[in-house]
């Protein structure tokens, strides 16, 4: 062993960042990295969301098109193949309304409801929602159980 081999002990040593703004003899007073002039060099400042330099962005160049119906409802849909296998893991028995499918975290509290045809339904159950599919309240209503609308 000798002085060539010493070191300090693991973690001893933290790397920090550079000191910038310190002085001419630090190497990175002056400007302190910033450059000269211009936003960026300024104190407070930050860049817009979007902002491409002056030139005109992305969000304005692109026209827009479309309409948005500010009266669409939406509907959070549940299809029977789910109720079936709710059904099948005993999680339902003989009922399904609002407040069971918002346990069940199928829909949120302020959603509203449509059950969809979609699979099959095998169990007799009292179906309660705001709206049904054609099918749905068909293969429920076949299945001996009940489509109640809210």
């Amino acid at each position: 062993m000798d002085l060539s081999s010493l070191k300090p002990a693991e973690g001893s040593v933290k790397k920090e960042g550079k000191r910038v703004g310190r002085g001419q003899g630090s190497g990175k007073g002056g400007t302190a990295t910033r450059g000269h002039k211009g936003a960026k060099s300024r104190s407070g400042y930050s860049k817009k969301l979007g902002f491409e330099g002056g030139q005109m962005p992305l969000q304005r160049r692109v026209p827009k098109f479309g309409f948005t119906n500010i009266n669409r409802k939406d509907y959070q849909g549940i299809n029977l193949d789910k109720l079936q296998e709710l059904v099948d893991n005993k999680k339902i028995n003989d009922s399904v309304d609002l407040n069971t499918l918002i346990a069940l975290g199928l829909c949120g509290k302020n959603e509203l409801v449509k059950i969809l045809g979609r699979g099959e339904l095998k169990a007799k159950l009292t179906v309660t929602a705001h709206k049904f599919t054609a099918t749905a309240k068909a293969a429920i209503e076949a299945a001996g159980g009940t489509a109640e609308t809210v």
